[in-house]
């Protein structure tokens, strides 16, 4: 099984961001995520736009996992962001996303592409780690809490 410790790139967290819109969003992730993976942050940035577009990426309690295929990437990258105030993703339930965990894949990834959304999809399904990650005090914390042992969480 895909452990999301192996997709999750370090200093790859954030806290506090604001964000007036998604495409704000993924301007400010295309700029994180490019000096940690060697990406043009606009091209980031395009790609989530632009699968956003073809329907909103937001699942419902206050999660958000917007996703792309990226040339130039060697392997499958999550980033994960938690915003200052909470942004409307027109997920299924109305709520706003303050948690948003952008999944970024090689072009050539495709089932492998598929089973790390399902692995993260159902990891955030768990409303109990949802809110430690709501609750966490640092980027370092959020970390700590995505790469901890998941199977122990899930008993």
């Amino acid at each position: 099984m895909i452990d999301l410790s192996d997709l999750l790139v370090p200093d790859g967290v954030a806290i506090g961001l604001t964000a007036a819109s998604k495409k704000t969003l993924f301007t400010q992730i295309g700029g994180l995520a490019a000096p940690l993976l060697g990406l043009n942050p606009r091209a980031v940035a395009e790609a989530l736009l632009a699968r956003e577009k073809a329907g909103s990426t937001g699942f419902g309690g206050g999660v958000a996992v917007p996703h792309a295929r990226i040339e130039g990437l060697d392997r499958i990258a999550i980033l994960v962001v938690r915003l200052a105030q909470r942004l409307d993703f027109g997920a299924p339930d109305d709520v706003g996303v303050d948690i948003v965990v952008a999944m970024l894949s090689p072009p050539q990834a495709g089932a492998a592409h598929l089973k790390a959304l399902a692995r993260v999809a159902r990891r955030f399904r768990d409303r109990r780690f949802v809110d430690k990650l709501r609750g966490a005090g640092s980027p370092d914390a959020v970390y700590a809490l995505l790469t901890t042992d998941e199977t122990r969480d899930a008993a």
